[in-house]
């Protein structure tokens, strides 16, 4: 059970660059039902040309706080009723820069409808014999999307899995790390993140 998210590098898979996942999403994302899942393991991102992200990179915290609380309908658009997007953000301590921001910003996210955990890096280290576990997007039973980054943190695309012998046996895991993580917000508070 430990290798279940470890493998899923390894098993086929159809893969995509990053426009051709985000139409891909985008398509599942508007069909999808029930309970969605992400994880996010790594602890720095490049968020590209993200308003909020650019003003944390050049040290305007209260600035990258407004321009993210400026996003919350699309936030709201994110979270329809339809659907309970389960995110699982692995945090490591003392934090780097990207994660107390990206903390900050999925609060924002979470008073919107997100139910966000967050679990520390030793949650996941059963599940990390072979490397840390992949970033991933859980749709259902039966698609799985590997989300790809390069080096530097940029997203550089997706490998789509829909072999449920593979899929499936992921849901448990996730579900397990869920319940042993701690409500962002509350931990965010807790933390004094924002």
């Amino acid at each position: 059970m430990n290798n279940v998210l470890s493998r899923l590098r390894n098993v086929p898979a159809k893969a995509m660059n990053a426009a051709e996942y985000g139409a891909d999403f985008a398509r599942e994302f508007e069909r999808a039902s029930g309970v969605l899942w992400k994880l996010e393991r790594a602890q720095n991102f490049d968020e590209g040309d993200l308003s909020s992200y650019l003003a944390m990179l050049d040290g305007d915290w209260n600035r990258a706080m407004e321009l993210a609380d400026q996003m919350r309908p699309g936030f709201r658009a994110d979270n329809p009723d339809r659907m309970d997007f389960r995110r699982i953000r692995v945090v490591e301590e003392p934090f780097s820069q990207y994660v107390r921001w990206e903390l900050a910003f999925l609060s924002i996210r979470a008073e919107e409808g997100e139910n966000s955990r967050v679990v520390p890096v030793s949650a996941v280290h059963p599940h990390e014999a072979e490397g840390p576990v992949p970033e991933l997007v859980l749709f259902n039973p039966a698609l799985l999307y590997e989300v790809l980054y390069d080096e530097t943190g940029k997203h550089t695309g997706a490998r789509k899995i829909t072999d449920p012998e593979v899929v499936e046996p992921c849901i448990p895991v996730l579900a397990g790390l869920f319940e042993k993580g701690e409500d962002l917000r509350t931990y965010c508070a807790r933390m004094r993140v924002v």
